[in-house]
């Protein structure tokens, strides 16, 4: 799996001129959601351009370990079999309560009808099964980290 993904980064800088500061750059890989089904599912609405944004619970991320994502953060998103399908990259990061997403950032997730109810109803499932991982059941104002991006290769 990993040289598919240093290959794929390396088609991709291939792409940009010469001194071009992506050479030099990190970047992660990793699926999205969390069961390969959903990875295929949410990875696929990425390189259609239905879905620019996601979030994760901040207890999730600060019970793993794993930082906050940043403005700039390059990712290689991963099909539900680890293969590469696009490179996005972060342009906004907001950590907000639960309650207070908004229908615009519903429908920037492309996920369902694209509806905040519809959004609710879904994130509340999968909160729901990834806080029960390290103890804690989700509520209206846990924090979550809101992301927008855009894609840089595909």
């Amino acid at each position: 799996m990993k040289n598919n993904i240093n290959e794929y980064w390396r088609a991709y800088s291939a792409t940009q001129p010469p001194g071009s500061p992506i050479h030099n750059k990190p970047f992660i890989a990793e699926q999205l959601g969390d069961n390969p089904g959903m990875a295929d599912y949410l990875g696929n609405l990425i390189t259609i351009g239905r879905k620019t944004a996601t979030c994760s619970a901040l207890w999730e991320l600060e019970a793993s370990g794993m930082r906050i994502p940043e403005v700039g953060l390059v990712t290689i998103v991963l099909n539900g079999d680890n293969q590469p399908l696009c490179i996005i990259e972060t342009t906004e990061v907001h950590i907000k309560p639960y309650n207070e997403v908004d229908a615009q950032f519903a429908y920037d997730e492309g996920e369902g009808d694209r509806s905040l109810t519809s959004w609710r109803r879904v994130h509340w499932d999968y909160f729901t099964r990834i806080l029960a991982r390290i103890g804690k059941t989700p509520t209206l104002d846990m924090p979550l980290v809101c992301e927008r991006f855009r894609v840089i290769y595909k």
